[in-house]
């Protein structure tokens, strides 16, 4: 496959510069459909290069950002004024696809935190996408961060609204194979801290995407993977979820004792042919 790197402007307010990661098929491959990732909380694009490898490989175009606070981007780590400045990094993500390819296929995907962020985006725009995919989206609050710790950052966020905690995230969480493990926590662009207002506006949002569910548009195939033994982003989540969402054509697939990254795990292969063949299965004929 090839790879690029450059650099997109947020529509948030702010206009913060993102840096982004694109991977493309071979010359010679037909390029099929365009994938855009984004990514869960304290990771960054560059831990999904065997994921856009499987994909390029299949002829889809991968393009990923670093969010703010994340990775090679800007800003305080783990730190969000307001939710909807995620909004903006995905939307400007999007744009640069479409500027570049205009109207060819486009498929929104997120993980984790990057699920819960496509699906309260996808709520409100998501006109023009081929379909919504969301792996191990944080819907509920799982075992991931202490409770009294959560309880801290809510009870500081008023004051205190950029202080950083450490999540202490529990690496081995992830998933049952240790090279992914050992290589998460090896990885100097990864972090594990968080600010109280990042707390707060991801639990406002979390409760706000499952009671809106029922506002997902009719027309946009979701499809939902879950690791049936993911701890950081309970299962139950996101069946309260797919249970609400009204659309004609819509997907969830449980993974019977695969972690959270349901893309890293052993046995990957199942998650990654479900997720091309769905995109398949929905490009214009």
């Amino acid at each position: 496959m090839q790879s690029e790197e450059g650099t997109i402007r947020s529509t948030a307010a702010d206009g913060m510069t993102l840096f982004t990661r694109r991977w493309l098929p071979d010359e010679g491959r037909p390029l099929r459909a365009h994938i855009a990732v984004i990514h869960g909380y304290g990771e960054h694009s560059g831990r999904y290069e065997p994921f856009a490898a499987w994909m390029t490989a299949r002829g889809y175009a991968v393009h990923a950002c670093d969010l703010r606070g994340h990775g090679h981007s800007p800003g305080k780590r783990g730190h969000v004024d307001r939710w909807r400045d995620f909004f903006g990094d995905t939307e400007a993500l999007l744009a640069s696809i479409r500027a570049r390819y205009g109207d060819e296929p486009l498929v929104l995907v997120g993980h984790s935190m990057g699920g819960l962020i496509v699906l309260g985006y996808a709520l409100e725009k998501g006109e023009g996408l081929l379909g919504v995919a969301a792996s191990g989206p944080a819907l509920m609050q799982g075992r991931g961060v202490p409770p009294l710790l959560f309880a801290l950052a809510k009870a500081l966020a008023v004051i205190a609204p950029r202080l950083q905690l450490d999540s202490r995230l529990d690496a081995d969480g992830l998933s049952r194979n240790r090279e992914v493990v050992r290589a998460y926590v090896q990885d100097p662009l990864v972090h594990s801290l968080g600010t109280t207002r990042m707390a707060v506006e991801m639990d406002r949002e979390m409760k706000r995407v499952l009671a809106e569910a029922g506002r997902w548009p009719a027309d946009l195939p979701l499809l939902i993977l879950h690791g049936g033994d993911d701890h950081f982003a309970p299962p139950e989540g996101s069946a309260r979820f797919f249970e609400a969402v009204a659309a004609r054509d819509k997907r969830r697939i449980v993974y019977p004792g695969f972690y959270h990254e349901v893309f890293n795990e052993i046995g990957r292969e199942q998650s990654l042919q479900a997720l091309s063949d769905w995109i398949a299965e929905h490009l214009p004929s």
